[in-house]
C-alpha cells in the first residue's frame, strides 16, 4: 500500500469545511470532476473530466470529525480518511489516502500522483471556502 497525507488549515469553522467536503450533490467546486453519481447514502461514483470512474463506499461518518471511505477503480483500491479539527477559530484537516495499485508498474508513479491530486483538492477546497 502507498500512503499520502495532506494537512491544511482554513479560516472558518469545521461545519463549513465539513459541509463542502461531504456534500456529494454539490461537486462543481472540484476542478477535476465532471460529475458525481450518488448510488445510495453510503455509495457514490466520481467521474473525472476524462470519464474515468471511481466507486466510493462510506465506512465512517462522524459529523465535523471523521469522514472515511473505501474506494476502487480499474487501476487501484484503497481507503481515504479525513480528520477535521478546530484550531484557533479555524479548521485543520488531515486527509490520508492509502492505495494499492493493480498494475505493479504504476507503483513507481502512484505516490507522486496522489500528492498531485491532494494538492489540487486542497486548492479547490480553499477556493470553494473563499466563494
Amino acid at each position: 500500500m502507498k500512503r499520502s497525507t495532506v494537512v491544511a488549515e482554513f479560516p472558518c469553522d469545521c461545519k463549513t469545511v465539513w459541509d463542502i467536503v461531504t456534500d456529494n450533490k454539490n461537486y462543481r467546486w472540484r476542478s477535476d470532476l465532471s460529475r458525481i453519481e450518488v448510488i445510495n447514502e453510503t455509495c457514490f461514483d466520481e467521474y473525472t473530466k476524462e470519464g474515468f470512474v471511481t466507486r466510493f463506499r462510506i465506512t465512517e461518518k462522524e459529523p465535523y470529525r471523521i469522514y472515511r471511505f473505501a474506494m476502487e477503480n480499474k487501476n487501484m483500491c484503497g481507503n481515504w480518511i479525513g480528520l477535521f479539527e478546530k484550531r484557533d477559530g479555524g479548521t485543520q484537516i488531515t486527509f490520508t489516502e492509502e492505495v494499492q495499485v493493480k498494475n505493479p508498474i504504476m507503483n513507481l508513479f502512484v505516490k507522486g500522483y496522489l500528492k498531485k491530486q491532494q494538492a489540487k483538492y486542497i486548492a479547490d477546497l480553499k477556493e470553494a471556502i473563499r466563494s
